[in-house]
């Protein structure tokens, strides 16, 4: 599978979908820390930095498309500012990206308040796009906390397919609730994909999946930064170390300790790391849709 990032930050998709044998044909990341990263782990992967110019790439043909936009303006630390906010209009350039370069799959990725932002006329005008340039779409929120990782990370995917709404479906849905088995089931269950247990749940307002139960999980916000987790002892608080943060993530101890600024490993400030892991996405979300959409084209 060939496919394009876009808002790439430090590449959760690469590392989630090394596994599989997917290859990274273009990356697209602005900010100065995240784009250092991405040249250490894919020097022969080309960044084309400002997803506004996509027309002046010269992009190679890809099977999927992925990309978490901009969330903050629609999260409650972006004041809910949705489609108004340049930002939040990232995700109709993905959809002309996505409409240019016609891949078979889309991945996007964004917090849950999209789902009410603007009363939900945002995430409609991005599903009503979506249809208008041939894809079928799935969506679901998925948390980190159960596929494997102690963080209770909420995020919004939405799963696209050209020309058929099925297979994105059963990306992200088993197949009994694709067929019409709507039945209401709050536990959890043994997926083929993980080894930990994802939910299976009725649906609750727009589209909104969870499930019962608790883990021992750090809570981040609701937003992407994660320079303010911290952990809780029985008599102390102290800050997440940057490697610690990167477990909670899911990727490689010091994946990103690099050279910055003239400074070598390990001497790389924590701020930046911080911050990008904070944006990130997890990457055992990631693996796993990654694994459903190769089951979909083995089929």
């Amino acid at each position: 599978m060939r496919f394009g990032s876009v808002c790439s930050g430090v590449e959760a998709a690469s590392v989630a979908w090394k596994p599989l044998d997917w290859e990274a044909q273009f990356v697209s990341e602005i900010d100065k820390f995240p784009s250092e990263v991405l040249a250490h782990h894919y020097p022969d992967v080309p960044n084309y930095g400002d997803m506004n110019n996509f027309k002046e790439w010269n992009a190679h043909t890809i099977d999927l498309l992925v990309g978490g936009t901009p969330c903050q303006s629609f999260s409650i630390a972006g004041l809910r500012k949705g489609l108004a906010d340049p930002r939040g209009n990232l995700m109709l350039t993905y959809l002309a990206m996505a409409e240019q370069l016609k891949p078979k799959w889309l991945v996007w990725e964004n917090v849950p308040g999209v789902l009410s932002s603007n009363g939900g006329k945002d995430f409609g005008t991005f599903l009503s796009a979506l249809g208008q340039i041939g894809y079928g779409f799935s969506w679901r929120v998925l948390d980190a906390q159960y596929f494997g990782i102690p963080q209770r990370r909420r995020r919004l995917f939405v799963i696209g397919c050209l020309g058929e709404w099925r297979s994105a479906a059963e990306v992200l849905f088993e197949f009994e609730s694709v067929s019409g088995d709507s039945a209401p089931c709050r536990k959890k269950v043994k997926s083929a994909a993980v080894d930990t247990g994802v939910c299976t749940a009725r649906m609750r307002g727009f589209g909104d999946y969870s499930c019962d139960g608790s883990a021992s999980a750090l809570k981040a916000r609701d937003y992407k930064d994660a320079t303010d987790l911290v952990v809780k002892g029985k008599n102390s608080v102290r800050r997440l170390t940057p490697i610690e943060c990167e477990r909670l993530q899911g990727f490689p101890d010091n994946y990103t300790q690099i050279s910055w600024r003239n400074k070598d490993p390990p001497d790389c400030p924590a701020g930046p790391r911080y911050k990008a892991l904070g944006n990130s996405m997890a990457v055992p979300v990631m693996r796993w849709i990654g694994e459903r959409i190769q089951k979909q084209d083995n089929q």
